[in-house]
């Protein structure tokens, strides 16, 4: 591994294209998702915070995007960091080698080309988050937030899992594309905002199923991109995390949709198929690079079972308002995965990548490849993970919440009063007097008829 602190490292080593070609495609991918965050959100939503919830999720990527730059990629991946965060090193994108990435999943490619695939992954989480709030958060401080919480906690849990000197990767813990930086994270996030927002003053039923559909086929779709590109090369292991992939959540997608099916009214609901989807890809996102396709049917049933009781006792107990019910689906779903990755890792999958793998040249396996330890390892990263997300984020919104102008509550119609825009103003008719919208134009062309048939 290359360790040259200049920029203008030499160019001239020849570098495999298929594996470049396939992290760029898998960080379009994985790009992709942020927008189907926002499309499910908004289809469970009532109408009238539809808009505001797609633009949130939106604007994760820009907002994100500018804070990796500055300084989230140094603080996670910088080669000189510490055991739980990195250093200013590579801030600005400084000291960047053009050869080869920081760590051994990414030595085949140029370090460019890895910070912007990694960079997808930081712009996603805050996203998840947003769910939680939804309905009754205001935009301008949650725009705030986002920046800060991506660098006290994102940076923070991702350099301890991916970096190579972080505490949990030094300590032989295992998760391949993000079930403790991206869902547990993101789940222990969400559970703070519901504590600080409080209840919603009205629940209502989503109000866009198809809404609802594209999200999730944004998300499977680009899920593909989020673990097979996390092999950060492509071969072997690359195709194996994207069959567990799919097979997870296959699998969680049709145990909660029958779960409900027997549980309610006899009746396959589409919003239960899609939220059992979304908990199977969390549940393999840890596992996807480390297990073979039956532990992903275990894993998908398993996060299918587990998520959906989460969800019923989230609405049973009434003590948060989880309105896109995040903790339940990523950050339940992501322990389970993390450690049921303890269960099965099998080093047969890791040695798929020859001699490239992402976490060191073998590991041990897991507690049916007896390494019973491997279960302690992942639960203390979990555990550690969800704890530090939680009280971080509830202190960063306290904070938040008492700067003057900065109130994060909203009461009311979000996306009129934030935004001064609806997210059906065709379908409604013309704006109604008095309400701060900006004028349609339309196309010059559309006088062209007869008025008699206007």
């Amino acid at each position: 591994m290359s360790t040259n602190d200049s920029s203008t490292t030499s160019t001239n080593t020849p570098i495999p294209a298929g594996d470049v070609a396939w992290v760029l495609s898998a960080t379009c991918l994985v790009w992709i998702m942020t927008p189907g965050v926002g499309f499910l959100y908004s289809g469970l939503a009532q109408k009238k915070h539809a808009l505001s919830l797609i633009m949130l999720c939106f604007l994760c990527i820009p907002i994100v995007s500018i804070q990796w730059f500055i300084c989230g990629y140094s603080l996670t991946f910088s080669r000189t960091g510490g055991p739980f965060i990195g250093d200013l090193r590579n801030a600005f994108f400084s000291n960047i080698d053009q050869n080869s990435g920081p760590n051994s999943a990414s030595e085949k490619i140029p370090e460019f080309g890895y910070a912007i695939f990694e960079c997808m992954f930081a712009v996603i989480t805050p996203a998840l988050i947003i769910g939680g709030a939804a309905e009754r958060v205001r935009l301008l401080p949650t725009i705030i937030f986002i920046f800060i919480w991506s660098t006290l906690v994102y940076d923070i849990i991702a350099s301890w899992c991916w970096s190579k000197n972080g505490w949990f990767a030094t300590l032989g813990g295992l998760d391949f594309a993000g079930g403790i930086p991206v869902h547990i994270s993101s789940g222990a996030a969400a559970l703070a905002f519901c504590f600080v927002l409080e209840r919603r003053n009205e629940i209502g039923r989503p109000h866009n199923i198809p809404n609802v559909v594209i999200g999730t086929v944004l998300l499977w779709f680009g899920w593909f991109g989020f673990n097979g590109g996390s092999a950060v090369a492509a071969d072997r292991r690359a195709i194996m995390a994207c069959i567990v992939t799919n097979l997870a959540a296959s699998f969680s997608g049709l145990t909660w949709m029958f779960i409900d099916f027997f549980k309610f009214d006899h009746r396959l609901r589409v919003v239960s198929f899609c939220s059992g989807a979304v908990s199977g890809l969390v549940a393999i996102t840890p596992a996807s690079g480390y297990v073979a396709p039956y532990a992903a049917a275990i894993i998908g049933i398993a996060s299918g079972i587990i998520c959906n009781l989460a969800s019923a006792m989230r609405t049973r107990l009434n003590v948060y308002d989880d309105a896109m019910d995040v903790f339940a689906i990523h950050g339940v779903g992501g322990f389970v995965g993390n450690f049921l990755t303890g269960i099965f890792a099998d080093n047969d999958i890791v040695s798929l990548s020859g001699d490239y793998i992402k976490g060191g040249d073998s590991i041990k396996g897991g507690a049916i490849y007896g390494n019973p330890y491997q279960i302690l390892v992942q639960l203390s990263g979990s555990c550690v993970g969800m704890v530090y997300s939680f009280v971080v984020t509830f202190a960063i919104l306290f904070i938040i919440n008492r700067i003057p102008g900065l109130r994060l509550r909203l009461n009311g119609n979000t996306d009129q009063v934030e935004m001064g825009e609806d997210a059906y103003c065709f379908a409604d008719g013309p704006p109604q007097v008095g309400l701060n919208v900006a004028p349609i134009r339309m196309p010059m062309n559309i006088n062209n008829q007869n008025d008699d048939n206007s």
